[in-house]
């Protein structure tokens, strides 16, 4: 789950990480009136998206008057930004933000990961930062170093002042920004938090100028103050209609509906479909808290998309999530559906069997495949 940038930086202000003076806007009107409450020499004016890319796609513009401010606004607000990451469709501007336009000495890019194989937060870091930083860090591999922080401790403040210097930030302030980003990371649950740039201004104070948050979409139940957040950060209705029963869905372009038990498991079956020649749908991470109801409604929605024309199955049972409630929940969407796309399985792990078997007995038009591969290719060559 994204949070806008104006989100993410208030969040973050609650930890200590400073962050320009702003205010959020929905109407050009609002937006002139913002500007008195920043008391700025110049101002920018941000759209508020989820997605990153604004940059570059004239989502962030500088204004020097009040008067400026308004007409920039006035274009943004209703329009879909289409950025690198929103897809062709784009994302709707229903806000923007109002910053302090800041002189910049120096900027850096700042995100934490967790690191997979220990679970502590990892701190990445680049001498350079701003719109850019993508593009330069896909030709030079070596532009981002990392490091893992652990907790806040003489030695972790060494060796974090160690890697900063590395990087070029000399300052000792920066050490107990980034301790104070890490601790909004671990007690939020975030899955990232970027800070791009961090930088430097021209007076000598550092400040997060733009930041993006992921939050963990399963751990909502301990955030029931992101829940809002949630309903409003421009998902879509059958996205948030997934999330309502236990599903984490994102809608894609391509013909192929995907539904899978884990999101390492989702994120492989989509690249193995774009190896394969076919596009996917959908992402789907079908939470270990689902039922066979909540899975029902989210193959509805998969169902429901006109562009989908084959559904690639794959799961593996285990823990909470077995095969048979996964192939239950299939069954009882297509016995309320209209539209019985064909259904490529592929089921391993518990119940692999019993899954296999609802699946044919139900009379839904499926196909069973033992290998991840061979399920893959079918489901391909089916959609095109």
């Amino acid at each position: 789950m994204f949070f806008s940038e104006h989100l993410s930086k208030e969040l973050l202000a609650k930890y200590g990480v400073p962050v320009p003076a702003g205010r959020l806007a929905r109407s050009p009107e609002e937006a002139e009136r913002r500007c008195a409450e920043i008391d700025a020499k110049k101002y920018v004016v941000k759209a508020q998206i989820a997605a990153g890319g604004r940059g570059l796609a004239g989502g962030v513009k500088f204004a020097a008057t009040p008067s400026v401010v308004t007409d920039e606004a006035r274009a943004m607000l209703g329009s879909s930004l289409v950025t690198a990451q929103t897809g062709s469709a784009g994302e709707l501007v229903s806000a923007v933000s109002v910053e302090e336009a800041l002189d910049l000495a120096e900027n850096y890019f700042i995100a934490y990961v967790l690191d997979p194989a220990t679970g502590t937060p990892m701190l990445l870091a680049s001498s350079e930062g701003g719109v850019d930083f993508e593009e330069r860090s896909k030709s030079d591999p070596n532009a981002v170093k990392s490091i893992l922080v652990g907790e806040d401790s003489a030695e972790t403040r060494t060796a974090l002042a160690d890697f900063l210097a590395g990087v070029g930030i000399t300052d000792p302030e920066p050490v107990e920004i980034l301790l104070s980003a890490r601790s909004a990371f671990e007690t939020n649950d975030m899955t990232l938090l970027e800070i791009n740039p961090f930088a430097k201004t021209n007076d000598g104070k550092w400040v997060a100028v733009d930041a993006k948050i992921s939050i963990d979409g399963s751990t909502l139940f301990r955030h029931p103050e992101f829940e809002s957040i949630a309903e409003a950060q421009g998902l879509s209705p059958s996205e948030m209609e997934a999330q309502k029963n236990n599903i984490n869905l994102v809608k894609m372009d391509g013909s192929i509906g995907v539904v899978v038990n884990g999101a390492g498991l989702g994120l492989a079956t989509n690249d193995m479909i774009f190896d394969a020649g076919g596009m996917p749908a959908n992402f789907m991470d079908i939470r270990t808290t689902a039922t066979s109801f909540d899975i029902a409604k989210g193959v509805s929605l998969l169902l429901a998309e006109p562009e989908a024309k084959v559904i690639l199955l794959n799961v593996h049972g285990g823990g909470m999530t077995s095969c048979d409630t996964v192939a239950e929940g299939v069954s009882f969407a297509y016995s309320r559906s209209e539209r019985h796309l064909p259904i490529v399985a592929r089921l391993a792990g518990q119940n692999s069997e019993w899954g296999n078997r609802i699946l044919r007995e139900r009379r839904i038009p499926v196909e069973t495949f033992d290998t991840m591969t061979d399920a893959v290719t079918r489901a391909v060559e089916l959609a095109n």
